[in-house]
């Protein structure tokens, strides 16, 4: 196993009532729907890599951040292990774009109520903790 415990950074993008997630592929959690997101660089602040991040994946431009909580992200098969940061921000205009088609397959508004499945490891984990991302709406 890699010795290493990484952080992530995961941007929960929400706009009218809905949360923005995208299906991934070929990276650990492929087939699986999470928010914009990635590692935090060295000397990077939160809210630069969920910017960053977001920016880089989808082509929006985020801003106004909350801290949303944290989860301890266990991947077995792929051997990594992750702390993910949850920040809740919004981006009133624009629609995503596939800017990383080897990374994401489509991108698509969920209402809070009607997930898709299967969700990412660390979206599940924060949703088990029964953290209610619906309060930031």
């Amino acid at each position: 196993m890699n010795k290493e415990v990484r952080v992530g950074v995961a941007a929960v993008i929400l706009r009218d009532g809905r949360v923005l997630l995208g299906e991934r592929i070929g990276s650990h959690g492929a087939h699986t729907w999470a928010t914009p997101g990635g590692h935090l660089e060295l000397g990077e602040s939160i809210e630069e890599c969920a910017k960053r991040e977001t920016f880089e994946e989808t082509g929006l431009v985020v801003n106004s951040f909350k801290n949303l909580g944290f989860t301890n992200d266990i991947f077995d098969k792929e051997n990594k292990h992750y702390v993910t940061l949850f920040v809740v921000t919004s981006c009133s205009i624009g629609e995503p774009q596939i800017t990383e088609p080897e990374k994401c397959k489509q991108w698509k508004w969920f209402n809070l109520d009607e997930l898709p499945e299967p969700l990412f490891l660390p979206l599940t984990n924060l949703l088990k903790d029964s953290v209610d991302i619906g309060e930031f709406a």
